[in-house]
């Protein structure tokens, strides 16, 4: 996505948020951030808890009905960082883009969403805000295209079998993600499994323990 920006927008309307997930985000993200979007502003936008934390006192993990961890520690927290840039760069009138890579290929929700949408929630106090989705037609084999064309890599993740890079455990992964996941971290895949028997629910919407999923024995040491 960022790739098709910068052959769109001019240098100076660009600015790169993104939401850190503390010890649930896959090591090394944000260093390939900064590695690729070069010059360009970079805003980090905090939640004001972490996923597990978060999990533990709900005692439940998110679901793909109820995200909240879509909405807590990404959405808000991002959507709040660009209301604070636009307010201290009056020069922008309150305009915005928000661009996210969401592509229809992933799914059946994301193939349903519209690739420009004005979001009504943050057009308002003098605010005009559209979200788009500029590479929400693209195959995922023109996405690893236009990455080797433009003499960039992928993250490591998918070098590594990984088919998504989101948390390390997400509640949308297949089994064999998490599989794969738990073979990458596999002191992570214990502190989740750990959870999940503390709290008695299970991250995956298949109810299938974590511990089942990814072979993992009693003893986690």
């Amino acid at each position: 996505m960022m790739i098709r920006l910068r052959s769109l927008v001019p240098p100076d309307q660009l600015v790169v948020v993104h939401a850190p997930l503390g010890r649930v985000e896959w090591p090394g993200t944000l260093a390939h951030i900064r590695a690729t979007i070069g010059d360009t502003p970079l805003i980090l936008a905090h939640a004001a808890t972490d996923l597990l934390t978060a999990v533990r006192k709900r005692k439940k993990w998110p679901s793909p009905s109820i995200r909240t961890c879509t909405s807590g520690q990404k959405r808000d927290p991002i959507a709040r960082e660009l209301r604070r840039y636009l307010k201290a760069n009056p020069r922008f009138g309150g305009r915005i883009v928000s661009c996210m890579g969401l592509r229809a290929e992933e799914g059946r929700d994301r193939a349903r969403r519209a690739p420009v949408l004005r979001n009504e929630r943050n057009s308002k106090a003098g605010r005009e805000w559209l979200d788009w989705l500029p590479i929400h037609g693209w195959t995922e084999a023109r996405v690893f295209a236009e990455i080797a064309t433009a003499g960039e890599r992928p993250h490591w993740v998918y070098a590594r079998g990984m088919t998504r890079c989101s948390c390390s455990f997400c509640i949308m992964a297949s089994r064999a993600d998490l599989r794969r996941a738990a073979r990458l971290r596999p002191r992570l895949a214990a502190e989740y499994i750990a959870l999940e028997e503390e709290i008695g629910h299970t991250l995956s919407p298949t109810r299938v323990p974590l511990r089942e999923i990814v072979g993992m024995g009693k003893n986690l040491a």
